[in-house]
């Protein structure tokens, strides 16, 4: 016999103080594959996953807020828009989802949000050589891109 604790009952469950808010979830699209050609590095999805992990690390240590939920990740594929060297066809990109949870992140600005959206895409865009992520937050769509180089 072990001393677990028993499963919640239906009459255990209430609402959490503070924790009734607007729906702010997010979505980062980052693609996998260096550049737009056939020869462009292909990265693995855990190097997407590993430069996560360390901006977010680096975030709680320096006691700022972070998204709890965007751990989450996967291989989507996706076919990317027009490039130099037109369509590439289908591409393996991350898919990081999750959601800025009111009841941590209630007193946040979507602005503040959308800037710490806006930070883990540029640095998964640098780590991965990419020139375009595409980030949704609540409501609105938008594409970082680093330019012509």
């Amino acid at each position: 016999m072990t001393d677990r604790p028993r499963a919640p009952k239906p009459e255990d469950y209430s609402l959490v103080p503070g924790s009734l808010g607007p729906r702010r979830d997010f979505r980062i699209s980052v693609g996998l594959r260096e550049g737009w050609d056939a020869e462009g590095r292909v990265f693995d999805v855990s190097e997407a996953v590993r430069t996560a992990r360390a901006w977010m690390k680096r975030r709680v240590e320096a006691g700022q807020p972070l998204c709890p939920a965007c751990s989450p990740v996967r291989k989507s594929p996706t076919r990317g828009p027009p490039g130099r060297h037109g369509w590439f066809g289908s591409r393996t990109g991350a898919l990081f989802t999750g959601e800025a949870v009111h009841a941590y992140l209630g007193h946040l600005p979507d602005a503040a949000i959308e800037s710490m959206l806006n930070e883990l895409s540029i640095e998964l865009g640098v780590a991965l050589g990419q020139e375009r992520i595409y980030v949704a937050f609540a409501d609105r769509t938008w594409i970082l891109d680093a330019g012509e180089r």
